[in-house]
C-alpha cells in the first residue's frame, strides 16, 4: 500500500489532481475558520464547549461542519444546504415526471438538473442563515450573549455572509470532482470531519486521565475501545462494500456481419443502496421536535425522553432509520425500469421470465438485501449514543466510532482509494492490494 501511494506521485496528471485537492481542501478549512461579522466567537465557544459535550443537534451540526459552528464563521452551514437541495431534487425527480425526462435526456439533462440544485441551494442558504441569525440573537439557547448589536442589519449581513461562505464551499466541492480526485462534495464534509479528529483524540486521551488519583475507565477499558473500533470499523467496510450480484445473460444479436451480446455478467445490488441517508433524515427530523418540545414546560419531560442515548430515543431512530431506508429504495430503484431495459437490450436473469415476472424478482431480492442492509445500518448509527449514553463516553469520541461520520470517512475514503488505483492500473502501476483491486461502490 505504501508504494502505491508513492506511485501515486510518479504519474504527472494525478499529482497533479491529488495537489489541486490538498488546495482547495485547505481553502475549505479557512473559510470554517473566518468569523462571521457580529458574532462573539469566543462566547460562542466557550458557551459550545460544555452544550455539545453530550452530543446533541448541536454537538451533531458542530461535528459535520468541522467546528465552524462553535467558530460562528462564515461557513458554519458549511455544505449542507447542497446536500438538502439535492435530496430534495433527487425525490422530486422519482415523483415529477419532467424533472424525470430530464435526468433521462444524458448530459443536458444533468446539467439543468444541477443548475436546478445550486438555485435551491441558494434558497435553503437565505432560509436557513436567516433562522441562525435569529438564533444567535437569542444565544441559541445556552443562555449566553452572542450579538452585542441585534437587529436587522445583523440578520441581513449573517444571511449575505453565510450564504456566501457555503456558496464558495459548493464551488470548492465542485472544482474538486473536475480538477481533482474523488468526490469534491463528499472529500468536503470528510475533511471537515476529520479536522475534529485531533480534539476527539484528546478527549479519548482524557477518559483515561486520574483525577483524585483514580479513574473512571482502566486499560481494559482501553483494550476494549480498541477491538471495538477495529470490529465497527471493518464492519462498515464490509456493509459498504458488501453487494449481492444478480447474474444477467445477454442474448446474441447479428446485424450484418457483426455478433452482438451474447455475454454473461451481473447487476451488482448494494446491501446499503441508501447509504448515509436514512440516519440523515431520523437525526433531522428528531433533533426539530426536541427543540420544539423543550419551550413548554408541559412537554419538557417529553423532551428530555428524547435527547440523544435516551431509551426512547434510541428506540424511535432505529425504528425512523429502518423506514427511511425502505423509504430511500422505493424512491430511487426503479425494478420496473430496469427490467424494461433488460428485455429491451436482450438481457435477462437465468430462469426467470423477462418483464414482470423479472421486476417482481428484483423487488424481492432488493427487499431481503435491504433488510440486511438497514439492521446493520441501525446498529451502526445508534452505537454511538448507546457508548455515551450507558459508557459515559465522550460523545466526540462515540461519534467516530459509528455513525454518519464513521460511514462518511469509510464510503469516501474507499471511493478515493477506488479512483487513484483506476489511475495507477491505466499506467502499469500496482493498486493498493496486491490480489485483486477495490471495488466500485456501484
Amino acid at each position: 500500500m505504501l508504494s502505491a501511494f508513492a506511485n501515486s506521485f510518479k504519474i504527472p496528471e494525478l499529482r497533479q489532481r491529488i495537489f489541486v485537492t490538498l488546495g482547495l481542501i485547505f481553502i475549505c478549512r479557512i473559510v470554517t475558520s473566518v468569523p462571521s461579522p457580529g458574532v462573539d466567537a469566543q462566547a460562542l465557544q466557550a458557551a459550545m464547549a460544555g452544550a455539545s459535550k453530550g452530543g446533541g443537534f448541536l454537538g451533531w451540526i458542530d461535528l459535520f461542519s468541522g467546528g465552524a459552528l462553535r467558530k460562528g464563521a462564515v461557513g458554519a452551514l458549511s455544505i449542507w444546504p447542497y446536500i438538502s437541495a439535492s435530496i430534495i431534487l433527487q425525490l422530486m425527480t422519482a415523483i415529477i415526471p419532467a424533472l424525470e425526462k430530464l435526468a433521462r435526456e444524458g448530459d443536458t439533462g444533468r446539467q439543468k438538473l444541477t443548475q436546478y440544485t445550486r438555485y435551491l441551494t441558494l434558497f435553503i442558504c437565505v432560509i436557513q442563515g436567516f433562522f441562525l441569525a435569529i438564533t444567535l440573537e437569542k444565544g441559541m439557547g445556552l443562555g449566553a450573549t452572542l450579538v452585542h448589536n441585534p437587529g436587522l442589519a445583523f440578520r441581513v449581513l449573517t444571511v449575505l455572509t453565510m450564504t456566501t461562505g457555503t456558496m464558495l464551499m459548493m464551488w470548492l466541492g465542485e472544482q474538486i470532482t473536475d480538477r481533482g480526485i474523488g468526490n469534491g462534495i463528499s472529500i468536503v464534509i470528510s475533511a471537515n470531519i476529520i479536522s475534529r479528529l485531533p480534539a476527539a483524540v484528546y478527549a479519548a486521551i482524557g477518559m483515561f486521565s486520574k483525577v483524585d488519583g483514580t479513574s473512571q475507565f482502566t486499560i481494559f477499558h482501553l483494550i476494549g475501545l480498541i477491538i471495538l473500533i477495529f470490529l465497527v470499523t471493518a464492519g462498515t467496510v464490509a456493509m459498504t462494500q458488501g453487494q449481492r450480484k444478480i447474474p444477467i445473460h445477454t442474448a446474441k444479436r447479428v446485424v450484418g456481419r457483426k455478433v452482438y451480446g451474447g455475454q454473461n455478467t451481473y447487476m451488482p445490488l448494494r446491501v446499503n443502496y441508501s447509504g448515509v441517508m436514512p440516519i440523515i433524515f431520523a437525526g433531522a427530523m428528531l433533533a426539530f421536535p426536541t427543540i420544539l418540545l423543550s419551550k413548554w414546560s408541559v412537554t419538557r419531560g417529553l423532551a428530555a425522553a428524547l435527547r440523544m442515548g435516551e431509551p426512547l430515543y434510541i428506540v424511535i431512530y432505529s425504528a425512523m432509520i429502518l423506514f427511511f431506508s425502505y423509504f430511500w429504495v422505493a424512491t430511487q430503484f426503479n425494478p420496473l425500469q430496469i427490467a424494461d431495459d433488460l428485455k429491451r437490450n436482450g438481457g435477462y436473469v437465468p430462469g426467470i421470465r423477462p418483464g414482470r415476472p423479472t421486476a417482481e424478482f428484483l423487488d424481492k431480492t432488493m427487499t431481503r438485501v435491504t433488510f440486511i442492509g438497514a439492521m446493520s445500518l441501525t446498529v451502526i448509527a445508534v452505537l454511538p449514543s448507546i457508548l455515551t449514553a450507558q459508557f459515559k463516553v465522550p460523545w466526540l469520541v462515540a461519534g467516530f466510532m459509528g455513525g454518519t461520520s464513521l460511514l462518511i470517512i469509510v464510503g469516501v475514503t474507499l471511493d478515493t482509494m477506488r479512483q487513484v488505483e483506476s489511475h495507477l492500473l491505466m499506467r502499469h502501476y500496482d493498486g493498493f492490494l496486491k490480489k485483486g483491486k477495490l471495488r466500485g461502490r456501484r
